[in-house]
C-alpha cells in the first residue's frame, strides 16, 4: 500500500511548491529585531522556537511548508493557497506536539495503511477505498520528481498520528437534514449538458471612441493611470568577466556540480534517433564543456560579489558624502558609474532585466543612505548610487493617451459582451423551447458572432470531464432540466449551457449515500472544535515567543 508512493509520490511536487514555496516563506518567516549592515559588518543569528521548530531558519520554514504542502494534497486532492498552508504548517505543528505531550505512539505500517485507504482522494462514488482511483492517481506521478521516500513515509505517519488527536478532541458534530441532501445533490445530480462558447478576443462590436468619452473615462478614472514612485541611480559595475579563475574547476568538481543541478543541462535528444537505456555517464559528458563553464561562471559571479561588497564597504570605512567626496573616491578606485533609467519597485531596473533583489536594494537608499551593499546581478555584481527618489504622480491625458484610449475599448466592448450574453440566451432559449436543438438554436441567435457548441456526456459534480471550464459547473447550480444558463464570462470567453438532462440522486434518508455523507458531515463538523482547540495551541504559542511582547533587557 505505501510502496507507490515511496516510488512515484517523491516525483510529483516541483511544480506545486515552485509556485507557493516563495510567497508563504515570505509571509511565515518571524524575525526577531535584526538590524541591516555594510560590508564586513557583524550580524547576529536569530532564533524564534515554535514546538521545536526555529521560524527565523529558512530551512525550518521550508520544511514545515513543503510538510504542509504534501498533507494537504493528500487530504484533499489539490493544492491550497499560500494562506492555508501557513496555517496547516502551524497547526500540524501544534498537533504533533500535543501528541508528545498525550504519548501517543507513532503508528506502524498497517495504521499507516488503513490511514491511506481513508484518504477521501482515493474515495469511489460510493465513498470507500477505490483501486481504480487509486491506479490512476499514482500512474500520474510517475513523470516528476521532488521529495524523497523518507520524507514521505514521515509525512504519512505524522498525519496519521495527527489524524487520533483530532479523534480525542472531536466533538458531538450536529447535522441537518437539509445539509446532508444539499451536498448530496451538488455531488451526485447527473449532467448532460451542451456549451456555446463565444472567444472573447474575436468578438468585435466595431468600437471607436470619441474623444470626449476617452476624456470623461480618464477623469473617472485617472487613478488607474498613477505613476507608482521611482528611484533615479548610477550602479557601479563589477562583470565576472574581468575576475580570472586561479583555481579552475577541477573534474570532480564539475561532476559534483552537474550531479546537484542536472535539470540545469538537459541531454540534447533528436526525433530520428531511438531511446536507449539511460547512461548517466554518457550523459554527463555529452554536456561536460556547458557544466565547466556555468561553474567557472559562478565561481567568477562570487569574487564579483565580493569584490563589490569591499567597494561598498571602503565606502562606509572612509565615511564618504555625495560630491566632490565621492568624486575623488570613484576617481581613485577608477570606477565610472553607469546611470539606470527610473524605475519602480515592481519592474525593477531594465538593465538587469527588472532585477527585484536590486529593485528592493534601490528603494532602501536615499540621501543619507546613498549608497548599496554588492548586489549579485545577471552579470556579476553591482553596487547602487542613489541620485534621486521620484514620488508618484498622475500623468496628464496626452501622456498616457493610448492606453486610456485601449482601455475605453476593452471596457465598452466588455459592457456589450454581456448584452451580447443577455440578448443570445434570450434567443437561444426561446428556439430551443420552440423545438430546435440547442446546436441549431444557439448559431442561429448568435448571428454573425462565431460559437463553438460542444456536448458532453452524463457526469456528475465529484466525477467532472477534465477539460471542462469551472464557470460552466459554476452555472449548473442554478439550472432545471431543458435550461439555459445565463452566459458565464471568464476573462477570455463565455459560455451558454444548456442541461439537456439532470437526474437527481435517491435523497431518502434511509439511503446508504444519505448515511454515509451524514457521517462524513458530522465528523467535519465536529472536527471544528479540534481545530479551534489547535488554534488556541498555536496563538499561545507565538505569543510566547513574539519579541514584540518582551521587555528590552537593560
Amino acid at each position: 500500500m505505501i510502496s507507490w508512493i515511496q516510488r512515484y509520490f517523491q516525483r510529483h511536487f516541483r511544480i506545486i511548491f515552485g509556485v507557493l514555496l516563495a510567497v508563504t516563506i515570505i509571509s511565515f518567516i518571524f524575525t526577531i529585531g535584526s538590524t541591516p549592515g555594510i560590508g564586513r559588518a557583524d550580524r547576529r543569528e536569530m532564533t524564534r522556537d515554535y514546538f521545536g521548530h526555529n521560524l527565523a531558519s529558512r530551512e525550518e520554514v521550508q520544511r514545515m511548508i513543503e510538510d504542509a504542502h504534501l498533507s494537504s494534497y493528500l487530504q484533499y486532492g489539490s493544492d491550497i493557497g499560500a494562506d492555508q498552508v501557513q496555517n496547516l504548517a502551524f497547526q500540524r505543528a501544534a498537533a504533533l506536539h500535543f501528541a508528545d505531550e498525550m504519548h501517543i505512539p507513532i503508528p506502524n505500517t498497517a495504521e499507516v495503511t488503513d490511514y491511506i485507504k481513508g484518504l477521501p482522494i482515493f474515495g469511489g462514488a460510493d465513498g470507500h477505498f477505490d483501486v481504480s482511483r487509486y491506479d490512476k492517481f499514482r500512474n500520474g506521478l510517475k513523470s516528476n520528481g521532488f521529495l524523497s521516500e523518507a520524507e514521505i513515509a514521515r509525512v504519512l505517519a505524522e498525519d496519521a498520528r495527527t489524524a487520533k488527536i483530532f479523534q480525542l478532541l472531536t466533538g458531538p458534530g450536529y447535522v441537518l437534514s437539509g445539509e446532508v441532501r444539499n451536498v448530496i445533490v451538488k455531488a451526485d445530480t447527473s449532467w448532460t449538458i451542451s456549451t456555446a462558447t463565444v472567444d472573447y478576443g474575436a468578438y468585435d462590436p466595431g468600437i471607436s471612441p470619441t474623444n470626449e468619452e476617452i476624456s470623461k473615462f480618464f477623469s473617472g478614472n485617472s487613478f488607474r493611470y498613477t505613476v507608482p514612485p521611482r528611484i533615479s541611480a548610477d550602479y557601479v559595475d563589477f562583470p565576472a568577466a574581468a575576475f580570472a579563475l586561479q583555481n579552475p574547476p577541477t573534474d570532480a568538481e564539475v561532476r559534483e556540480y552537474y550531479d546537484a543541478h542536472p535539470e540545469r543541462f538537459p541531454k540534447a535528444t533528436s526525433a530520428k534517433v531511438p531511446a536507449v537505456k539511460p547512461d548517466p555517464a554518457a550523459d554527463f559528458k555529452a554536456v561536460e564543456p556547458q557544466v565547466r563553464a556555468a561553474l567557472q561562471f559562478e565561481k567568477t559571479k562570487r569574487h564579483a560579489v565580493t569584490a563589490a561588497s569591499d567597494f561598498a564597504y571602503a565606502l562606509y570605512e572612509g565615511k564618504v558624502t555625495r560630491g566632490t567626496a565621492l568624486d575623488s573616491f570613484l576617481a581613485a578606485h577608477k570606477a565610472k558609474p553607469a546611470s539606470l533609467a527610473p524605475f519602480t519597485r515592481d519592474s525593477g531596473p531594465a538593465e538587469f532585466g527588472g532585477s527585484r533583489d536590486i529593485a528592493n536594494a534601490a528603494f532602501a537608499l536615499n540621501a543619507d543612505r546613498f549608497y548599496s551593499e554588492g548586489i549579485p546581478s545577471p552579470n556579476g555584481a553591482v553596487v547602487l548610487i542613489w541620485r534621486e527618489s521620484l514620488p508618484a504622480h498622475e500623468p496628464r491625458l496626452a501622456d498616457v493617451r493610448d492606453k486610456v484610449r485601449a482601455d475605453v475599448i476593452d471596457d465598452m466592448k466588455r459592457k456589450r459582451f454581456i448584452e451580447f450574453g443577455r440578448t443570445l440566451k434570450a434567443a437561444t432559449e426561446r428556439r430551443v423551447k420552440a423545438g430546435e436543438s440547442f446546436e441549431k438554436a444557439a448559431e442561429e441567435a448568435g448571428g454573425a458572432v462565431k460559437l463553438a457548441v460542444k456536448a458532453y456526456p452524463p457526469f456528475t459534480y465529484r466525477d467532472q470531464p477534465r477539460d471542462i471550464d469551472q464557470a460552466v459547473v459554476g452555472a449548473l447550480d442554478r439550472l432545471d432540466k431543458g435550461g439555459v444558463s445565463d452566459m458565464a464570462i471568464t476573462a477570455d470567453k463565455g459560455f451558454l449551457v444548456y442541461a439537456a438532462d439532470k437526474n437527481l440522486p435517491p435523497l431518502t434518508e434511509s439511503n446508504a449515500r444519505f448515511v454515509q455523507v451524514r457521517a462524513q458531515l458530522a465528523i467535519s463538523f465536529a472536527r471544528g472544535e479540534s481545530f479551534a482547540v489547535l488554534e488556541e495551541l498555536v496563538d499561545r504559542e507565538l505569543k510566547r515567543t513574539d519579541p514584540s511582547l518582551k521587555k528590552e533587557l537593560p
